[in-house]
């Protein structure tokens, strides 16, 4: 208690290189190397950076936007596979925690996507694999649910550390059960969001959540969002003025670090690509609590009570073989960790406590 971690944290704003997973897994290398040079200990990157988010949910018709999920889909990620290996070799050779969303592929079915962040250790080690609990609004035609098992706080060289994909910030509950795991650090990952009502201010929004968790948790929270490329507007809008304009839209995008009073550390970064450091101490988590500790002495737990079931879902258990189940979950990672890692969506084991 006496040496609460104070480190380098790095919310890493940029834009993937669009529907190509090799390319986006190698600038995000390039993006980590970056910021490790820069003195980070802790790298969060945007939701779904590899290999992008699912614009076209929102500017097309379903039948329309088919032929791009299928694109989507053969340039997705396999957990385990070659592309979480490259990402974990390069956590263990900068020495950061990593965190990183990807679009994963189930492995029980064709055509399943996950939007799934993953968190690693730096030794390599796969933390913890957290599928979007909800997909949200149009991404409904994209991505599959998750379920509680991965809702984890991992202990790790930078403190209790909590991540939640773009809108799950926006559920309380999910929030509310990670703080009650003692987290102190959290990972909000975003996507720049042009296509969204025309009233609708994306890096407000963000802002204003992320700010509200931090408040209310007493955490630090470490926002990282995607950009828009040219590249991007290019592919999904093509000659359509319109759309072009749209997508090109300003405040769109923002990153960066909140403390425990709700404010930032340093100025955000807003639509730009770039890297946004700031020192986080653990320290500064502890007076807060005093006036106002909401998984301690500020509740009522004999009035209010969350009970989160955690457990796997599977599509098929079969109860009369026991030899045989369902099939391999991508986030049984116990043959595949590395020496910091266990099932990546599991309570918190006794190596994390």
């Amino acid at each position: 208690m006496d040496n609460l971690p104070r480190f380098t944290a790095a919310a890493v704003q940029a834009a993937p290189v669009y529907l190509d997973a090799a390319a986006t897994v190698d600038k995000a290398i390039e993006l980590i190397a970056q910021a490790a040079a820069g003195g980070a200990e802790l790298v969060v990157f945007p939701e779904v950076f590899v290999p992008g988010y699912p614009y076209w949910n929102w500017t097309m018709n379903p039948v329309q936007g088919s032929p791009w999920f299928e694109r989507l889909y053969r340039s997705a990620v396999d957990v385990p596979g070659p592309y979480v290996d490259q990402l974990r070799a390069a956590a263990r050779q900068y020495g950061v925690v990593l965190v990183i969303g990807v679009n994963e592929r189930g492995p029980h079915s064709l055509g399943v996507l996950y939007n799934t962040l993953l968190t690693i250790g730096p030794d390599g080690g796969l933390l913890g694999v957290h599928r979007k609990l909800v997909p949200t609004w149009a991404e409904k035609l994209t991505w599959t649910g998750g379920d509680g098992s991965s809702l984890t706080v991992h202990r790790t060289p930078v403190g209790p550390l909590g991540a939640l994909a773009c809108g799950e910030n926006t559920n309380t509950l999910a929030r509310f059960t990670l703080l009650a795991q003692g987290e102190l650090v959290h990972a909000s990952c975003y996507i720049a969001l042009p296509v969204a009502p025309a009233d609708y201010d994306m890096a407000e929004a963000i802002a204003v959540r992320t700010a509200a968790h931090s408040f209310e948790g007493k955490v630090f929270s470490v926002v990282a969002c995607s950009t828009i490329s040219p590249e991007i507007v290019d592919a999904l809008a093509g000659d359509d003025e319109e759309l072009r304009k749209q997508f090109t839209r300003p405040r769109s995008a923002l990153s960066g670090i909140f403390g425990p009073d709700g404010r930032p550390v340093t100025e955000p970064l807003v639509d730009d690509e770039g890297i946004v450091y700031a020192e986080i101490d653990l320290a500064r988590c502890i007076q807060p609590k005093q006036m106002h500790d909401i998984v301690g002495h500020y509740n009522r737990f004999d009035v209010f009570q969350l009970h989160v079931d955690n457990r796997p879902r599977t599509p098929v258990t079969f109860a009369t073989d026991p030899a045989r189940t369902a099939a391999p979950r991508s986030t049984d990672l116990s043959a595949n960790a590395g020496s910091a890692g266990t099932a990546g969506n599991t309570a918190l084991t006794e190596e994390d406590a």
